[in-house]
């Protein structure tokens, strides 16, 4: 479970195919993917720690899947290690930190939300805690959303479009904001949630997680039935890989 090496766009984190990924005629102080260079996104900047396959991939479906709580701790010092890649970018007030929200539904299902608990480890671990503010109320999922599988991005974003809204505005006016998860895939989720605190006021967004699909890794990766889902219940063997 190694971070992230190599080349990889300075706003989303996907991988650079080619070192030359900035077009010509364009004065871009970093390097960014092609997609950043088309379409702005709503997020200044996303950071991952890892790349989700293999044994990142198994050790969030322990905590999201499994029900194995202590696996949040692991995960928090690397989401942690993410959250330190963007903070020399942070105003000197800080951040308000806020987790993904999962639909109310989910959340009896599951009985805790993975997100919010890997932020609580996060920023246990970071040195810069006292500048980061866990808002976790901030963002609702007003309803459930169909499952992302086989879906394109633009499917994606429709199918999200509306699935959040503010209940706490005015902890985000006039504020910077970091959006946490634990997987980014497409970026659908982590953008329509900086869509609506965009529109509540939030001044900018930041997004970090613990892991992020990777399209250099996604062609050599085994397809499973997973991606932005939570309908596997598969164990996994990798407590004892992490001290859990």
């Amino acid at each position: 479970m190694l971070p992230i090496t190599g080349g990889v766009c300075a706003t989303c984190g996907e991988r650079l195919f080619s070192p030359y990924a900035v077009a010509d005629g364009h004065n871009y102080s970093e390097p960014q993917c092609g997609m950043c260079r088309r379409i702005e996104p709503l997020f200044a900047r996303a950071a991952a720690y890892g790349s989700y396959e293999s044994g990142l991939r198994e050790l969030i479906h322990l905590l999201k899947f499994g029900g194995v709580r202590p696996a949040a701790n692991a995960l928090g010092r690397m989401l942690a290690e993410a959250i330190t890649r963007l903070e020399p970018e942070f105003p000197s007030e800080g951040v308000v930190v806020v987790p993904v929200p999962l639909h109310r539904t989910k959340l009896r299902q599951r009985g805790f939300n993975q997100a919010e608990m890997i932020a609580h480890a996060a920023l246990k671990n970071n040195p810069a805690r006292d500048r980061l503010r866990l808002c976790p109320g901030v963002l609702d999922r007003t309803r459930e959303t169909a499952s992302q599988i086989g879906l394109t991005s633009h499917q994606r974003r429709e199918n999200l479009r509306g699935a959040f809204r503010a209940v706490q505005r005015e902890v985000v006016q006039g504020r910077e904001v970091l959006v946490v998860d634990d997987v980014f895939t497409t970026g659908a989720t982590v953008s329509e949630c900086a869509r609506v605190l965009r529109r509540a006021g939030a001044t900018k967004v930041w997004v970090a997680t613990v892991a992020r699909t990777l399209k250099i890794s996604a062609q050599h990766a085994e397809i499973r039935p997973l991606e932005d889902t939570d309908e596997s219940t598969e164990p996994v063997p990798l407590a004892k890989a992490v001290g859990i």
